[in-house]
């Protein structure tokens, strides 16, 4: 009983809203440390790759928004089944403000991806599976967020959003498992593997902070972006006229 009735709180807009607020610079600080700290060990202190040079220094970037791609699409999608099936519409907020974050990163990935590639496969794109599939993602994002503006009722918008969200998860595992069911070439799994890592600590330990510095940051940007979207969506909501004019008189 007592977690269904936090779990109704936290749904709850103006309680979520006053949550978010606090959380934003837990999230934020840990993932500038994280972050500077990971990719000056990534660019300065690793040594070069013995096949690709320094060449291999862009998976610093890389293989985080790689991952963070892949891991917004999944709370975005969760979310969304969660608002269908509740019915709770800071579910549908949290679904809408990841799109954009998860569209970045995948964004950032196939560029970085782009960049790599070309000094090492000779080309800036092949129709590689991983790289394909990779590709659908970002136009799921694009896609979630243009059937999204299609609407003027946001009721209608949430419903038809996550219906295209839910059904797109299935190209989350076929990403994953790309290199292992299809010919690729794209690398292997280097991190998390049956043999254990594939990379020295001195460039684990760096590639490791900046997956968890951009997980931090994800959360951070995720809390401002859900913030923006409660209060767009509760902009008559009497708790916000309350919370604006009691934050008014404290100033």
């Amino acid at each position: 009983m007592g977690t269904w009735t936090w779990f109704h709180k936290l749904a709850s807009p103006p309680h979520f809203y006053r949550i978010a607020g606090k959380m934003i610079p837990w999230y934020a600080i840990p993932a500038v440390v994280l972050i500077v700290c990971g990719v000056y060990g990534g660019l300065v202190l690793a040594p070069a790759d013995y096949q690709q040079g320094d060449a291999f220094r862009i998976v610093y970037v890389h293989a985080p928004a790689a991952w963070l791609s892949l891991l917004c699409y999944t709370v975005m999608a969760t979310a969304a089944a969660v608002g269908l099936v509740w019915r709770i519409k800071l579910a549908h907020a949290l679904a809408a403000a990841t799109a954009p974050i998860g569209a970045s990163f995948a964004l950032l990935c196939l560029a970085t991806g782009s960049i790599w590639g070309r000094p090492m496969w000779g080309t800036w794109w092949t129709w590689d599976a991983r790289l394909t599939s990779q590709l659908i993602l970002l136009f799921l994002y694009l896609g979630y967020q243009a059937l999204r503006s299609a609407y003027d009722d946001i009721t209608k918008a949430d419903r038809a959003s996550a219906v295209l969200a839910v059904v797109g998860v299935v190209n989350v595992p076929i990403i994953h498992f790309s290199v292992t069911w299809w010919n690729s070439l794209h690398q292997g799994a280097t991190v998390i593997r049956a043999g254990g890592p594939a990379m020295p600590p001195s460039m684990l330990i760096p590639l490791i902070l900046c997956f968890f510095g951009f997980t931090f940051l994800y959360a951070a940007l995720a809390c401002v972006r859900v913030q923006a979207e409660v209060l767009r969506r509760e902009r008559n909501a009497h708790w916000l006229h309350d919370a604006m004019g009691a934050r008014g008189a404290k100033e």
